[in-house]
């Protein structure tokens, strides 16, 4: 398995909208594969691992957002704005910018490909921004 790390978003990423906006929250993760990577494989493998599946399973009975694997892979692709609790803010070629269902929280995935020496390899970038709670000083608000 290739090691993750914290990084800087490129700068065309889709979330860096939210990157230093008062009271808001950003990350950013990066992993090297070896390789060409589907942008739409690695959105669709990220929402159907068995970790995420806990999470949709949460959702389908908290609060009553059931989805599938075939949901996941529409949203991957482009042909589906919403999948279990989270709609499609913005797309751009090889980047996607979810938001989850209270409007607080984004995840974002980029994938970037570059060939050099006859090697091909994929850089696949991973993020979440939070968002303060709208209204009067919604900038001064914190996460405690």
């Amino acid at each position: 398995m290739q090691p993750i790390f914290t990084t800087i978003p490129p700068e065309n990423a889709l979330i860096n909208f939210y990157r230093g906006k008062p009271g808001c929250y950003t990350d950013c993760y990066a992993a090297n594969i070896d390789g060409l990577v589907d942008f739409t494989d690695f959105v669709a493998a990220f929402y159907t691992t068995w970790l995420f599946k806990l999470e949709r399973i949460v959702l389908k009975l908290a609060v009553q957002r059931p989805s599938t694997d075939r949901q996941a892979r529409q949203v991957a692709e482009g042909q589906a704005g919403a999948f279990a609790a989270w709609t499609v803010e913005q797309r751009a070629e090889s980047q996607l910018l979810m938001c989850d269902m209270t409007g607080r929280t984004r995840s974002w995935f980029m994938a970037v490909s570059a060939t050099a020496d006859g090697q091909t390899t994929t850089r696949l970038y991973f993020g979440s921004a939070v968002v303060p709670l709208p209204g009067p000083n919604a900038g001064n608000r914190n996460f405690s």
